[in-house]
């Protein structure tokens, strides 16, 4: 394609990857206030039952992410980014109608199943702007990126909020036609940006769920400091995340809508942040003491999470969340500049199982901890699992401190 027509399909395709990345998040931001209240209604069981289910359900989806995420990887790094992002919005799409007809905690559970096989749409996303970014950008791309996710993250919650007024699996029904829409947008739209001359064999070794994580580290060992904090994040991240609705509507009896409406409060807040403070932190601070900056921030804000004895300290927490999520695109674009320009597809493989293997861990952790802290009766106890959180970060601070910092770049193969 050649004259206007490649760099004006080019800026359609891009505006579709970041569509892309709204709608998941949206969709995704949907359900979180009324899953955990459809698992309660369609088993039956009191709090402490609930979050257990709930655990278990985020358990399988993870173990699901943590099986597939190298063979998309793999498939995209051989095949393309587009057939993985368009066949991922379909997956979603019939996902959410499974769960909006869900008669039983056993098709609920069918449905977490296939959205985690499915959700295979972000990174490949993730891979196709690292294919159209010179590597001195991608912080900043990845910036605008996680920001295109706190804006499905703020408006989300607080749709899912209304529509759990109307009907508990509404809800659903929206998450599967955001899904299913931007698929077939994606099918008149999106382009591939990976050229076959920039594209790998598949090995069969690619397609080891810890592949892309043992040669992450053997190719590029000096980022192993990296992912260790990498993990230690993500565990945390995924924990709170596993807990803090269920936390919300059993200590402060918040509804749906209450829960909706600090999501996007955090999703907003988040959306700023990361759309205009990754580069400018990054030049008054540099990028190392940026990320250590902003993950004493999350330190903090769980901090304040953990000792909240009401609602509204609750929500002071958000401001510190939010100006620590900047430590996301800086890491992301810290990773992908570290690794050759045919890699990116394996690297975004690697940076999904270590979101998996802690998805594998977190959940069922972090609502065991929340469901002992409500069995035992303590009122002063419940904010354990977040202080839990805390340590977890605070130990990344330290490990990100003693850790080499400047990007191995294209040094692998």
């Amino acid at each position: 394609m050649a004259g206007t027509t490649a760099p004006r399909a080019r800026r359609g395709a891009t505006v579709f990857i970041f569509v892309t990345v709204v709608l998941d998040a949206m969709a995704l931001g949907l359900i979180a206030p009324v899953l955990p209240k459809l698992i309660g209604v369609v088993g039956g069981g009191g709090v402490a039952a609930t979050a257990t289910i709930f655990g278990l359900f985020g358990t399988v989806f993870a173990l699901m992410q943590f099986l597939i995420s190298p063979v998309q990887g793999a498939l995209s790094d051989r095949f393309g980014r587009r057939p993985v992002i368009l066949a991922s919005n379909l997956g979603l799409g019939v996902d959410y109608v499974i769960m909006a007809l869900a008669p039983n905690l056993g098709w609920l559970l069918a449905g977490r199943v296939l959205s985690g096989l499915a959700a295979g749409s972000a990174p490949a996303a993730y891979a196709y702007v690292a294919d159209v970014t010179a590597p001195e950008r991608r912080a900043r791309r990845f910036g605008l990126m996680f920001a295109a996710q706190a804006i499905g993250a703020a408006l989300g919650p607080a749709l899912g909020g209304v529509l759990d007024d109307l009907d508990l699996r509404a809800p659903f029904w929206a998450a599967a036609a955001l899904s299913l829409a931007n698929g077939l947008f994606g099918l008149f739209v999106l382009r591939e940006s990976l050229p076959p001359e920039r594209r790998t064999r598949i090995d069969w070794s690619h397609f080891n769920p810890f592949g892309a994580l043992t040669w992450l580290v053997r190719a590029y060992p000096r980022l192993v400091g990296m992912v260790v904090v990498a993990f230690l994040l993500s565990l945390a991240s995924q924990g709170v995340n596993s807990i803090a609705v269920l936390y919300a509507i059993d200590r402060y009896r918040w509804t749906p809508r209450d829960i909706g409406v600090l999501l996007t409060a955090y999703g907003v807040a988040g959306l700023v942040a990361q759309a205009t403070l990754v580069s400018t932190a990054e030049h008054l601070f540099g990028a190392r003491r940026a990320m250590i900056g902003s993950l004493g921030l999350t330190t903090a804000g769980l901090v304040v999470f953990a000792l909240a004895g009401n609602g509204f300290l609750f929500s002071l927490a958000v401001p510190l969340l939010a100006l620590g999520a900047i430590s996301g695109p800086m890491m992301a674009g810290y990773f992908s500049g570290a690794v050759g320009e045919n890699e990116q597809g394996r690297l975004q493989g690697a940076w999904s199982s270590v979101n998996s293997i802690m998805g594998l861990v977190a959940p069922g952790t972090f609502t065991l901890i929340f469901a002992a802290t409500v069995s035992s009766g303590s009122e002063s106890s419940l904010g354990l699992a977040f202080m839990v959180a805390a340590m977890l970060v605070a130990a990344a601070v330290g490990i990100t401190c003693l850790s080499r910092w400047a990007p191995n770049r294209g040094a692998g193969g």
